[in-house]
């Protein structure tokens, strides 16, 4: 059996292999206005338990703690381009369904809309709101799920950080496709997958 050497690991870089969820796009209502954003910050708690990390600076931080819920779409890597370009676009400003020509459709428990266009979608209430504060973890509970049945494996994209992302788990997988982002300062990079810049 191989064994491996091992080097120190920067502890700031955990995520990059502990990550083990499919990047979402979480859409999220409250009163009139509606929002989509991308996140690869979120794990599994119980079987219908997610940790979700929502940046306070982030639009729907405000929308989805005051609503208390949203909706958690799994996209497949078709829609690449549209999770980094919602990925980069602010929500105050622009109904990002229409801009991006994504489908809002009725979901059955929470107000927020489904994203048509996604592989599966999960309906969240927020159940635990203690960690919001000191570190914008919000813990919801799924209450409705929506699947399609088949690819039966689904072609998901995974963020690994430092704005890379590598295609999901099934037959046929390759390296995710090279997208031009712009980071904080403006700047045009190059990455394979760049999803926070």
């Amino acid at each position: 059996m191989k064994t491996y050497r091992r080097y120190d690991f920067p502890v700031a870089h955990t995520r990059r292999l502990m990550e083990p969820g499919p990047v979402v796009l979480v859409s999220s209502a409250w009163r009139e206005k509606r929002n989509i954003m991308t996140m690869g910050w979120h794990m599994m708690m119980e079987y219908d338990l997610i940790g979700c990390y929502v940046w306070t600076r982030d639009h729907s931080f405000e929308m989805i703690r005051k609503s208390g819920e949203c909706i958690l779409n799994v996209p497949e890597v078709h829609l690449a381009k549209t999770v980094v370009a919602i990925g980069n676009t602010h929500g105050d400003k622009v109904d990002k369904f229409k801009r991006f020509g994504l489908t809002a459709l009725p979901a059955q428990k929470v107000k927020a809309p489904l994203i048509g266009e996604c592989y599966a979608s999960f309906e969240c209430k927020l159940v635990d709101s203690s960690l919001i504060r000191k570190y914008s973890l919000f813990i919801f509970k799924v209450v409705k799920g929506h699947a399609a049945r088949t690819p039966k494996y689904p072609r998901t994209i995974h963020y690994r950080g430092g704005g890379r992302a590598v295609y999901g788990v099934g037959p046929g997988n390759q390296p995710a496709p090279s997208l031009q982002t712009r980071n904080a300062a403006g700047v045009k990079k190059r990455h394979p997958i760049s999803l926070f810049f």
